[in-house]
């Protein structure tokens, strides 16, 4: 890698980490913040554990993480979610915040398709919406 590309990597690394939306570590790698409260649900609050979901091994950073699409080019390798998905959407992205994750009865959704599958594999995995949307 060249040293131009090397120090913009670590240059945008330290301005998201200035904005509070990453954490740079000693190697001057950007990491997510560990622990992040998504609001604004219609069921309340999520308080989402980096940590206890970055181990999971079909579970790439991709799946939430994903490239920005052509209608909406990103700003930043990690942007919080509700910088494109918005409710209610706003042209041209196609998928509001909560439809990103769950569809309207909230059975099926790249998070609770995920927790299915690890209760199926008998590790225990909140399957109650209550049990990550807390009031308040």
């Amino acid at each position: 890698m060249s040293r131009m590309r090397s120090l913009q990597i670590v240059a945008v690394a330290l301005i998201l980490a200035a904005a509070g939306l990453v954490t740079v570590d000693s190697f001057g790698q950007a990491k997510a913040k560990d622990t992040i409260v998504m609001k604004g649900g219609p069921l309340g609050s999520v308080t989402f554990e980096h940590k206890a979901h970055e181990g999971y091994s079909a579970n790439k950073c991709e799946t939430c993480h994903h490239a920005s699409k052509p209608e909406k080019a990103g700003a930043a390798p990690q942007q919080a979610c509700s910088t494109c998905h918005v409710t209610p959407q706003k042209p041209p992205m196609k998928t509001n915040k909560m439809a990103a994750f769950h569809n309207m009865a909230g059975s099926t959704g790249t998070c609770v398709d995920c927790h299915k599958t690890e209760n199926a594999k008998g590790k225990k995995a909140p399957m109650k919406c209550v049990d990550c949307h807390k009031k308040g």
